[in-house]
């Protein structure tokens, strides 16, 4: 039976009037989509903080005030830099994910944050699949094995060959346990058939020393900071641990060229809210970072580090994270990866 039609209940009260009134009585019944309906309007109205859940000049700090100055410009406020390092960044994360969901204040950190952590961490403080929305992968960076100038290794097969013949006595630098680097080691030790022995180290500059120094065998970073280490040949590249070469070390070949396709680690950088920001802030941060993206200018400063500029929306983005966690939570119970 069709819906009776709508007509005036007393004189003067025009059907227009009524209509206007059952509308404003439907925001105030549903104060979500009152609230939605003014950020799609007014946001972004004040600075925009974004947290990076690493100590100032590191690749993920690199790539934020790379990003942030463009993506300042698209939303016509500033984009503050706020870093929050510590434990394997969960802290920074924690505070991105606790924050208001109200676009302000957002995320930029690497996918250890979005798949590393919850994949080996059961008791992290964050459920990046509850807590957070994503929005955008943003950068992939590709990582590189590298050992001391001074090793007595010049290519992979003979480090292979040696890590055989000294079962766990050949020793890699890691970013701490459970880190990308982690992780990463033991990918390479299991694709390759050999056992090595991890070294935990408080970061990048510190795990970079220790190889040039000798104090420890390999060392696995992005290749922004081996390239200049290797070119002056204190340390020496023995492959990329990505998908692609990269420009920076064009004639490093990839673990998978070199018959360890297995041991291919994907690094990159995401971008996320916390859960429950209005999806018309998310649409339009996800424009805005669209836009910013395909500046050629800003592409042209992230090669220039070695990290490929990119734009995967939030539906990839969280698929990737799902298909990422399941196998890094497998790979850390075969490599007896324990997690406090």
């Amino acid at each position: 039976m069709p819906a009776p039609a709508l007509r005036d209940t007393a004189p003067g009260i025009s059907r227009r009037l009524l209509l206007c009134g059952a509308s404003s009585a439907a925001l105030v019944a549903h104060p979500a989509v009152a609230a939605a309906a003014a950020a799609q309007n007014t946001w972004p109205q004040k600075p925009i903080r974004l947290v990076v859940p690493f100590a100032a000049g590191g690749g993920t700090d690199i790539v934020a005030r790379m990003i942030g100055r463009t993506l300042s410009q698209q939303l016509g406020q500033p984009v503050v830099i706020d870093n929050k390092p510590g434990a394997s960044t969960l802290i920074g994360t924690e505070i991105a994910a606790r924050a208001r969901p109200d676009g302000y204040t957002l995320l930029l950190a690497a996918s250890t944050s979005y798949s590393v952590n919850p994949a080996l961490r059961a008791a992290r403080a964050y459920n990046p699949s509850r807590d957070l929305a994503p929005i955008a992968i943003v950068a992939r960076v590709p990582l590189v094995l590298f050992a001391g100038g001074t090793a007595p290794w010049h290519s992979l097969s003979e480090l292979v060959g040696a890590a055989k013949a000294r079962p766990g006595q050949i020793r890699y630098a890691t970013f701490g346990n459970a880190s990308g680097s982690h992780l990463t080691g033991e990918l390479f030790a299991l694709a390759a058939g050999v056992q090595l022995q991890d070294i935990p180290y408080r970061g990048s500059s510190q795990a970079m020393v220790a190889v040039i120094g000798g104090e420890v065998d390999l060392g696995i970073d992005t290749v922004a900071s081996v390239a200049p280490n290797a070119r002056s040949g204190k340390v020496r590249a023995l492959g990329i641990v990505g998908a692609a070469r990269s420009g920076l070390l064009p004639g490093v070949r990839t673990l998978a060229e070199q018959g360890l396709p297995e041991a291919s680690f994907d690094a990159w950088y995401g971008v996320a809210a916390p859960a429950h920001t209005p999806a018309p802030v998310l649409a339009r941060l996800t424009r805005a970072m669209s836009d910013t993206l395909a500046s050629p200018a800003l592409q042209a400063q992230l090669r220039a580090q070695g990290i490929e500029p990119t734009m995967v929306g939030a539906a990839a983005f969280q698929q990737q994270v799902e298909r990422e966690i399941p196998r890094y939570r497998a790979l850390a119970h075969r490599a007896g990866i324990a997690v406090e």
